[in-house]
């Protein structure tokens, strides 16, 4: 072909693939994963921090600057990083090992059920780029991880909302007594849920952030910032949608949820960063079957049993369902 007519593809900047999940002009507070747990571990000197290449990329950085001689930089060796991660905790120290999510749970699965779920270990695994916050394809893409973690017998998950939830989820943590799987949004991250009255993190509680008659959105991770602002959106249209966050995804607040469910007759919808094979909607559609509660209508909004595309982020989020305008879109339909 002649090269003066070859069409030439548009490069996709690494600012692009992995860009802020925040929305224009959105309040963001920077690294509160890494300053949370630096402030934490001021009076724990048995918390250390643990990673696999990626400091930097998981905000770890900054306690590794704290505290020099408590940080472990394992290389590019993600089962090695869980296998001594267990070690640590059983030798008494309480370890929080970041890595990105697909390699904390593809890569090193058969380490963290065999080394740290199987005898209970005080290990706290915080995985950056959960679902889709990655444009760089199905290798970097975490759209599976909660449906792989679910499964593990005594893990504590959790998928918290934004910098509020996640400076609150870190000392909670922390003090928890077993492993945990936390989905870490890093760098500049939105703040969203101080603007909710009384909102406080509660490890294993769901919290109802507003009432709706029409709708309930019940959410986790950043599809909780996505419900909020579609639930004000359709506010102008005089529909009434009610959100529930649900950062603990595992064990779940079943009780806060039947409650909110039974006895109301409007639409559910389960919004979630994450296929809808394994994640939070087939939890909550356990939940509700088990309890004999009915709503009048159930939809799951997540990502589809796909392998999903590179591209930028918004444009995948809008193209995947998970956008404000995408969300906004579907309750919509199935309103109607």
């Amino acid at each position: 072909m002649n090269s003066a007519v070859q069409e030439k593809k548009p490069r996709l900047t690494t600012s692009a693939m992995i860009a802020s999940i925040a929305s224009e002009g959105q309040r963001v507070r920077a690294a509160p994963f890494g300053k949370a747990l630096v402030d934490y571990a001021a009076n724990r000197p048995d918390i250390v921090g643990m990673t696999a290449d990626l400091a930097k990329y998981t905000d770890l950085h900054l306690f590794a600057q704290a505290y020099p001689e408590r940080f472990y930089q394992m290389g590019m060796a993600e089962q090695l990083l869980m296998g001594a991660a267990g070690g640590m905790a059983k030798e008494g120290l309480v370890p929080f090992a970041t890595t990105y999510a697909v390699f904390g749970t593809r890569r090193a699965y058969d380490f963290v059920h065999q080394v740290i779920a199987e005898e209970n270990l005080n290990v706290k695994i915080c995985c950056a780029l959960p679902g889709l916050t990655s444009g760089y394809g199905p290798s970097h893409q975490a759209t599976d991880d909660l449906a792989m973690m679910r499964g593990i017998p005594g893990l504590t998950i959790v998928d918290p909302c934004d910098a509020l939830d996640i400076e609150q989820a870190v000392p909670q943590i922390g003090e928890h007594k077993g492993p945990v799987y936390m989905r870490l949004l890093r760098g500049q991250v939105p703040l969203v849920l101080d603007e909710i009255e009384g909102y406080r993190f509660e490890l294993g509680k769901a919290k109802l952030l507003r009432e709706g008659a029409e709708v309930l959105i019940i959410s986790s991770g950043i599809m909780t910032m996505r419900a909020l602002e579609v639930a004000q959106d359709l506010a102008d249209d005089k529909i009434g949608v009610a959100v529930m966050h649900c950062p603990t995804i595992k064990p779940l607040d079943e009780t806060a949820i039947i409650e909110a469910v039974r006895y109301k007759h409007r639409l559910i919808v389960v919004a979630e960063n994450h296929s809808v094979i394994g994640g939070l909607g087939e939890s909550v559609a356990s939940a509700l079957l088990r309890h004999r509660v009915q709503p009048a209508g159930f939809h799951l909004a997540g990502l589809p049993d796909a392998f999903l595309d590179a591209g930028a982020l918004p444009t995948l989020h809008e193209r995947y369902g998970i956008s404000r305008k995408a969300l906004r879109s579907r309750i919509r339909d199935w309103l109607n």
